[in-house]
């Protein structure tokens, strides 16, 4: 399995990969600068995780990391209601590119963890996920901290990634 990794700066991107690959949590991380490549094999299953920057100037990248991948990880910072419109344009914008045409889409909504996290619902209306139509297209709320539904997670794309 082969996964892109995106979503805006702080959302929690390398804090799932490293919590998938070694179960670490670390409180203050250092940004994704470009991309980073992880390689880890979960229940019998290797997956291979790209890992993006998210800051403005490496949003350009995404699209080229999202080629053939079997399934693209939206990362939401679920607490941060203010950069939930942002947000939503730039998953907009990369679904509408053909090298993702039919690839399947998992968002997380990190950080549920926090008093102010949005819940499911609330990430799904805030980022019009039902508008995203051709593509299998799954939202949890998860913790990275707490581990909490990573491996749901996993599971879900075991299941539905191409």
């Amino acid at each position: 399995m082969e996964l892109a990794l995106i979503g805006l700066q702080n959302a929690g991107k390398t804090s799932f990969v490293n919590v998938v690959s070694g179960g670490e949590f670390v409180e203050d991380m250092i940004p994704t600068v470009g991309f980073n490549m992880r390689k880890v094999t979960k229940n019998k299953v290797s997956i291979k995780m790209w890992d993006m920057g998210g800051q403005e100037r490496f949003r350009n990248m995404w699209e080229r990391y999202c080629r053939g991948v079997t399934a693209v990880v939206y990362v939401l910072d679920a607490a941060d209601k203010e950069n939930f419109p942002l947000a939503k344009t730039e998953l907009h914008a990369l679904m509408q590119k053909p090298a993702v045409a039919g690839v399947p889409l998992l968002v997380l909504g990190n950080k549920s963890d926090l008093k102010d996290a949005a819940d499911a619902r609330t990430v799904i209306d805030a980022m019009e996920l039902r508008r995203l139509s051709g593509r299998e297209v799954c939202c949890y709320c998860i913790s990275c901290k707490s581990q909490h539904n990573v491996d749901v997670c996993l599971e879900w794309l075991s299941k539905h990634a191409k």
